[in-house]
């Protein structure tokens, strides 16, 4: 019996198959097609990007270089950790990253936690004042004159403190505790004389890895991208971060701008090359931190996508 009903199992895994393979229409098709291209837009300038920055110089200035490098040399990476300043600016960078990212989940969980309970008396007041910011701003004259007056101006806390509560990532981890908490659990912590605070470290938080993750990623790669704070609020060349730096490097034209590294880098390769092995040098990072969150990630925005 067991052997006849495996034999229908597979019998009825492969007819599955088959209807699936029936079912292919030229629509999925163009659908594949599309994405395919549209995953090649991102992929292909990159790769472009590596094998220029680690392509010998002629080739570059020849524009011979598309997907594979030609000449491999990695010049223009021993020339920025032998300058020291992008390093330095790599470090400085990853720090306020983690500080803004930890400080942004500890002020996440703490509104959407409560928020997410219908026991908390004056909840729905609660929610509109701290989803307001969501929709309006005070605009960036104002905020440079708030941020003058609390001394936040040319310091690290200002790329910090203004951006670590989030309404749109409090909203999705406030769904989260909703619809995947069970009340049930909760009332009986509560019967066994847990606190608010011990069922949100001992349950709550356990149980929400996959949108601690998502939102953890949210922050970390915002904190990342993100230079126009550091462009209106910073003045000193040492709280810039790296991306900032970046920026100013390949938004220049002039081949001395470009180039902006010290004598001691000992620079050999062309302003082009440079740029795209700076690119390179302040994009891995965050590349590699991505796929040890992708497990977490994926569930976390299909379950805030489909449950509300």
């Amino acid at each position: 019996m067991e052997k006849q009903t495996r034999k229908t199992k597979k019998i009825d895994a492969a007819s599955d198959v088959s209807r699936a393979i029936v079912k292919f229409r030229i629509s999925d098709a163009v659908m594949m097609f599309i994405l395919v291209i549209l995953c090649a837009t991102c992929i292909l300038p990159f790769i472009h990007l590596a094998a220029k920055s680690i392509s010998n110089n002629n080739y570059v200035l020849a524009k011979q270089i598309f997907l594979l490098p030609k000449g491999i040399t990695f010049d223009a990476y021993s020339s920025i950790f032998k300058d020291g300043s992008l390093v330095y600016s790599m470090g400085y960078s990853v720090v306020i990253t983690l500080v803004f990212t930890a400080l942004g989940m500890l002020s996440c969980v703490c509104a959407a936690y409560p928020l997410s309970k219908k026991r908390l008396e004056g909840r729905n007041i609660f929610t509109f004042l701290l989803m307001f910011p969501m929709y309006f701003g005070a605009g960036l004259i104002p905020s440079y004159l708030l941020y003058y007056r609390l001394n936040l101006l040319d310091t690290p806390w200002v790329l910090i403190l203004p951006l670590i509560y989030s309404p749109y990532n409090m909203l999705i981890m406030k769904t989260y505790f909703q619809s995947n908490i069970p009340i049930s659990l909760e009332e009986s912590a509560f019967l066994d004389g847990a606190t608010n605070f011990q069922i949100l470290f001992k349950i709550a938080l356990p149980l929400s890895k996959p949108i601690l993750a998502t939102i953890s990623l949210f922050y970390a790669v915002g904190r990342w991208n993100s230079y126009a704070d550091n462009k209106y609020f910073i003045r000193t060349d040492q709280l810039k971060l790296i991306q900032y730096k970046l920026y100013q490097m390949v938004s220049s034209a002039t081949e001395a701008q470009t180039i902006s590294l010290s004598e001691a880098a000992n620079v050999t390769s062309t302003p082009e090359v440079l740029q795209a092995a700076a690119i390179m040098f302040v994009t891995i990072p965050i590349i590699c931190v991505y796929p040890s969150l992708q497990k977490y990630f994926v569930k976390g925005v299909m379950i805030g996508a489909i449950k509300g």
